[in-house]
C-alpha cells in the first residue's frame, strides 16, 4: 500500500482539481484549478520514473555493480512541464486582469449575464 501512495496522491489532487475547474465560477480558483491538476501530473510522472534503490541517472559514474538507474525521461519532462505550466499560467492571469478591467468581475456567470 505505501509503494501506492503518490499514486492514491495523484488521484486525490486530480479529483480536487477537476472539482475546482468545474465548479467554480470565479476565473481565479479556476486557474487554481489548472495549477493543482498540472501539480498532479508532475507527481505522477516523478512516481512513474522512481526505482527501487536506483541511483542518479549520471554516466560519468554509471553504476558497475548492476544497480539501476532512475528514469531520466521522466525528469526532463516534468521539467518541461513546469516551466510550460508557468508561462501559461502566466498568461491566464493576464487574461483575469483584462477580463477584471472590461467587466469589474471575475465571475464566470456574472459575465455572461453582462454581455446579454
Amino acid at each position: 500500500m505505501i509503494a501506492n501512495l503518490p499514486f492514491v496522491a495523484v488521484a486525490l489532487l486530480i479529483g480536487i482539481a477537476f472539482a475546482m475547474i468545474l465548479l467554480k465560477y470565479n476565473m481565479i480558483k479556476m486557474i487554481m484549478g489548472l495549477g493543482i491538476l498540472e501539480g498532479a501530473v508532475n507527481l505522477f510522472l516523478v512516481a512513474l520514473g522512481y526505482r527501487e534503490s536506483g541511483i542518479a541517472p549520471i554516466f560519468t559514474n554509471s553504476p558497475a555493480n548492476g544497480s539501476a538507474m532512475v528514469m531520466p525521461t521522466v525528469q526532463a519532462l516534468t521539467l518541461t512541464n513546469i516551466v510550460i505550466g508557468v508561462a501559461t499560467m502566466a498568461l491566464m492571469l493576464v487574461f483575469v486582469m483584462l477580463v477584471y478591467k472590461k467587466y469589474g468581475t471575475v465571475d464566470a456567470n456574472e459575465m455572461r449575464r453582462l454581455r446579454e
